[in-house]
C-alpha cells in the first residue's frame, strides 16, 4: 500500500514524472477541444485542420502541453461513440506531435488512450480517474506514459447529484489515494502519477473554492498536482458575487490567470487553460513572488515549426 504522507518534501513541490518539461516553474497546459459541444469552446475546432492550427497557437503562446480531448465533459454531457472520439482525436495528436508539440490526451477510455500514445502523446489526462474503464491503468502502465488521475464520481450526465460530502477536502483526498492504490496495482508506476481535485466534477462552486483555498492537502499527498479551474462554473459564480459583469471569456480568462497564480504558489504543478498566455504571466509572477526575484523564470519556448 501506498502512503501517500510518505511521499511528501517538506518546502518542495513534488517532482514531476519523467518526460515532462521542467521549466522550475508551474507547467501550463493549454486545452484543445476538438469536439462540437464543449462548455466554452465546442464546434471551434471540430475539424482536424482548425484544430491543428489552434494546437500550434496554443504552443507558440507557450503552452507546455497542449491536451487534445474528443468528449465534452461539460455538465449533462452525453457520451461519445468510441470510434468517434478516435477519429476526431488521433489526426489532431499526430499532426501536432509531428510538429514536435508535447502533447496531452484527455480521454476516460483505454483504446484511445493507447492510439494516442502511439501517434505520439506523452502524457494521459483520464477526468475519470481510471474509473469510467476498467482497463485504463493497465494500458496507461503498459505505455510508461505520466497518468493525470482525476477526482470523479460519476457521468457528467448525472454527476451534480453526487456533489454530496461531509468534508469535501477530505474525502477528494481519500478517494483519489483509492484510485492512485487501483492505478498502481494494475502497472502504473507511483512516480509517473499525477493527481487532479477535479474542479466542477460531482462537486458545485463552493466546493471547488473550499479545495482550493485548502490546496496544501493534496501538496501533502506528495504527488504533483493539477489544477482545471479555467472557464468553470466556480470562475463565474465569484465574479457574480462581487457584482462583476460576466459578459465573455476574457473576464472568465483573466478571473483563471488570478486562480493560475494562487494554484502555482500553493504548488501546483500545472495549470489547464484556455488562455495560455495570460496564465503563463501568472505563473511566472508566482514563480518571482516565490523567489523573491531571485530566480528568472523559464522564458517562452522557441515556436515549434508549422507542420507541413
Amino acid at each position: 500500500m501506498i502512503d501517500m504522507k510518505q511521499r511528501t518534501v517538506t518546502g518542495c513541490s513534488p517532482p514531476l514524472p519523467e518526460g515532462l518539461p521542467h521549466q522550475g516553474r508551474c507547467l501550463v497546459m493549454g486545452i484543445l477541444n476538438v469536439t462540437p459541444d464543449s462548455f466554452s469552446d465546442g464546434g471551434r475546432y471540430a475539424n482536424t485542420r482548425r484544430a491543428v492550427q489552434h494546437g500550434l497557437q496554443l504552443a507558440r503562446a507557450g503552452a507546455d502541453l497542449v491536451d487534445v480531448g474528443g468528449e465534452s465533459t461539460r455538465p449533462g454531457a452525453r457520451p461519445v461513440p468510441l470510434a468517434e472520439e478516435l477519429a476526431r482525436v488521433v489526426p489532431v495528436v499526430r499532426e501536432l506531435a509531428l510538429a514536435n508539440v508535447r502533447v496531452s490526451v484527455d480521454t476516460m477510455h483505454a483504446e484511445v488512450a493507447r492510439a494516442a500514445v502511439q501517434a505520439g502523446a506523452c502524457i494521459v489526462n483520464d477526468v475519470s480517474g481510471g474509473l469510467a474503464d476498467p482497463s485504463m491503468a493497465a494500458t496507461v502502465g503498459a505505455a510508461q506514459v505520466p497518468y493525470v488521475i482525476t477526482h470523479w464520481r460519476a457521468p457528467s450526465h448525472e454527476m451534480d447529484r453526487h456533489a454530496v460530502y461531509d468534508d469535501v477536502v477530505s474525502q477528494v483526498v481519500a478517494e483519489l489515494h483509492i484510485r492512485v492504490e487501483a492505478a498502481v496495482a494494475a502497472g502504473v508506476q507511483a512516480e509517473r502519477i499525477i493527481i487532479d481535485p477535479g474542479l466542477g466534477f460531482a462537486k458545485n462552486a463552493e466546493q471547488d473554492w473550499q479545495l482550493l483555498s485548502h490546496l496544501s492537502a493534496l501538496k501533502e499527498t506528495g504527488f504533483p498536482f493539477l489544477i482545471g479551474a479555467s472557464r468553470k462554473r466556480l470562475i463565474r459564480t465569484a465574479l457574480q458575487a462581487h457584482g462583476a459583469c460576466e459578459s465573455g471569456s476574457d473576464e472568465r480568462d483573466a478571473a483563471t490567470a488570478a486562480v493560475s497564480a494562487l494554484a502555482a504558489s500553493a504548488g501546483a504543478s500545472c495549470v489547464r487553460v484556455h488562455d495560455v498566455r495570460s496564465s503563463l504571466h501568472a505563473v511566472y509572477m508566482a514563480s518571482a513572488w516565490a523567489s523573491g526575484g531571485r530566480r528568472a523564470p523559464t522564458g517562452l519556448p522557441p515556436a515549434p515549426p508549422l507542420a507541413s
